[in-house]
């Protein structure tokens, strides 16, 4: 699912994502069992790692069009760090869920 969001964001924008395949993975997820709070919240964050993955990267594309003189492949080489910390940041949550679901337990 989550190798799909990434691939769903080299040509999509966000909103256009989450409205796509929820309607479709929301079920899977609630079937198995899955807590759907750590699910959603796992999801946001593929998907703003999605937005500036190369090859298409949308918010690299939005960055080139705010900065025309500066080039793709140095925007692409800014964000690699971000994208780095982000797919360490999807894989703690994957691995550790209790870290997103520490506060929500504490309101049950």
């Amino acid at each position: 699912i989550l190798a799909i969001y990434v691939l769903l964001g080299c040509v999509f924008e966000s909103m256009s994502m989450l409205l796509l395949t929820v309607p479709v993975f929301f079920p899977v997820v609630a079937g198995l069992g899955y807590d759907l709070v750590w699910f959603g919240i796992l999801v946001v964050i593929v998907i703003e790692i999605s937005l500036i993955t190369p090859p298409v990267g949308m918010n690299v594309f939005v960055l080139r069009a705010v900065l025309p003189d500066v080039s793709t492949g140095t925007i692409f080489r800014g964000v690699t760090p971000f994208w780095v910390a982000g797919m360490v940041r999807a894989l703690l949550v994957l691995l550790l869920p209790s870290i997103v679901l520490f506060l929500p337990q504490l309101l049950y």
